[in-house]
């Protein structure tokens, strides 16, 4: 049977007949940690694999950083990249140069195929977290923007709760992608005190199903630097949030000379330039847990460290460098912080932010993240000062042959999963990657960070047949990838109309309509709206009236 993309909407529509697992209408029993209130379905979206499926007329990014090539005949055998065959040049198809037929084919001319991106900080939460969002929602968001492996940095939930997702997630029973367990080291077992403890936790960590370890909050500093040896002991990978209750023994140089693979956002950084001090200058008034004053001044903290190109900035540079240390800035994190307008009214919101999200994100002295109390435009030009000081490094970093890779930290601070991963590459391109190379970072550098290059990251023969496919060229523009797509005026109609959006996404050589997954998300979203009595569309922040 051969089909079209125009075809596969219906092909899928009746995946009961192609899908690994069978349609049910009964809800199956919880799995082990997952409350009955929050199960993951059983996945019925999605059809394979199949024997040999041949995406044919491609135009493919392989993820290596090399340009956009083809036309390609791609062959996929079962959950394997089996062939790329060259079919000529564009404009100039060589019949006899084409792929063998397949038991599935696809023509895709127009399209580009790249590798399933990586997300390299996320946060799966469930409706026990204050967010109060189903893990399946979040999931299919991720799914549906091309996101095939993701890299969790602690939940809040036992270890063994991501355990049994991710293994749903390797046997393809529920629509998501590959997970990667970092717990954070505080919530392992509770607050260490002791340098034996804390290498007992990182031990325990591992035999409970950890990948790697995430660092963060108040370690003393002995337990840290043990926790970290012992992390590097076990094989285990390693990232950290340098927060500031440490950052004054525990600055990046301190940390990667320890051991330590990754650092998340930026904190720990500019600390290690410092030229005249040696802590942060707070105001004196300053309480940390307040979190307007925290992130507010937070935005103030590159303004304080060494300049771009000094001697200070370089040989903090070169030490990471040396040490082949990965950066993962997650920008989109902090976006909000310089243009609260912008990220509070993102398009994406009313569709697809579940209405308790939105409560979530709404201004609070109990969530975190939600430090609007009194956003000002000064605490917004000190934050775009913050970007521009804070980008220059990161693409210097690259350029000088650094790894840096794209991570979202989505579900916080207006920053809504998938949408903030897009995001995230554009923040990129604005730091000064090419698109190409921002390609790069999503695929084959996320895989390398988390250990699967050998199996994710590059459309190469062998790899797993994690794929994303767009109509349209995302190298001259990013924003078809956003699951809202792009707007474009229509000329020969004289109507506006959207492009883009992500056509599909493959795992293990399954084949998701992408947007199928998305009005599945949007069905999601407007159940829970109306069951609250909310109108389709924007939803308001203020809940006490305005001003006006």
């Amino acid at each position: 049977m051969t089909f079209k993309p125009r075809r596969i909407a219906a092909l899928m529509a009746a995946a009961s007949l192609f899908a690994v697992l069978p349609v049910t209408t009964a809800a199956a029993p919880a799995p082990a940690g997952q409350t009955a209130a929050d199960v993951i379905p059983a996945r019925t979206e999605g059809i394979g694999p199949f024997k040999r499926v041949v995406l044919r007329n491609v135009t493919m990014i392989d993820g290596t950083g090399a340009p956009a090539q083809g036309p390609f005949d791609i062959v996929i055998e079962n959950d394997r990249i089996a062939q790329i065959k060259s079919i000529g040049s564009p404009g100039a198809i060589d019949p006899a140069e084409r792929a063998a037929p397949g038991d599935q084919e696809m023509d895709l001319a127009g399209y580009y195929v790249m590798p399933g991106f990586v997300d390299a900080h996320v946060h799966l939460h469930s409706l026990s977290d204050s967010q109060k969002v189903p893990s399946d929602y979040i999931l299919k968001l991720w799914m549906a923007h091309g996101i095939t492996s993701v890299r969790d940095l602690g939940s809040g939930h036992p270890i063994e709760w991501l355990v049994d997702i991710k293994k749903r997630s390797e046997r393809n029973e529920i629509v998501a992608p590959r997970i990667d367990i970092y717990p954070m080291f505080h919530q392992i077992r509770g607050p260490v005190n002791d340098a034996a403890t804390a290498r007992a936790v990182i031990q325990e960590a591992k035999k409970r199903g950890a990948d790697g370890i995430k660092f963060i909050g108040g370690a003393p500093e002995d337990v840290l630097f043990a926790a970290i040896d012992e992390t590097k002991k076990q094989g285990l990978h390693s990232t950290m949030h340098h927060a500031q209750q440490l950052v004054a023994y525990a600055d990046v140089v301190d940390t990667s000379g320890a051991g330590l693979e990754s650092m998340e956002h930026w904190y720990g950084l500019p600390e290690a330039m410092f030229t005249d001090k040696r802590v942060q200058s707070f105001p004196t008034d300053f309480i940390n847990n307040d979190e307007q004053m925290r992130f507010g001044e937070a935005g103030k903290l590159w303004a304080q460290t060494a300049e771009p190109g000094s001697d200070a900035w370089n040989k903090v540079m070169d030490t990471l460098l040396e040490r082949k240390f990965v950066l993962d800035p997650t920008f989109t994190a902090y976006l909000t912080s310089r243009d609260f307008m912008r990220m509070s009214r993102a398009s994406w919101h009313d569709e697809y932010t579940m209405p308790a999200l939105w409560d979530y994100y709404r201004p609070s002295r109990v969530n975190h993240g939600a430090y609007w109390f009194d956003w000002t435009t000064e605490h917004e030009m000190a934050w775009k000062d913050n970007y521009r000081r804070w980008m220059r490094f990161v693409n210097d970093y690259k350029n000088r042959g650094g790894r840096v890779t794209i991570g979202s930290d989505a579900g916080y601070i207006y920053n809504l999963y998938g949408f903030g991963y897009i995001q995230e590459m554009e923040l990129m391109r604005e730091a000064g990657f090419s698109s190409l190379e921002v390609i790069h970072a999503a695929t084959q550098e996320g895989a390398r960070l988390l250990g699967h290059d050998d199996q994710v990251g590059t459309i190469r023969v062998g790899r797993k047949a994690d794929l994303v496919v767009v109509k349209g060229n995302p190298l001259a523009n990013l924003k078809l990838l956003f699951g809202t797509g792009s707007v474009r005026l229509n000329d020969a109609t004289g109507k506006v109309e959207r492009v883009g959006g992500i056509a599909y996404t493959i795992k293990d050589g399954i084949i998701y309509d992408a947007a199928k997954l998305r009005a599945e998300i949007r069905d999601m979203v407007a159940k829970s709206k109306a069951e609250r009595g909310l109108p389709p569309g924007p939803m308001v922040i203020e809940n006490a009236g305005t001003a006006n």
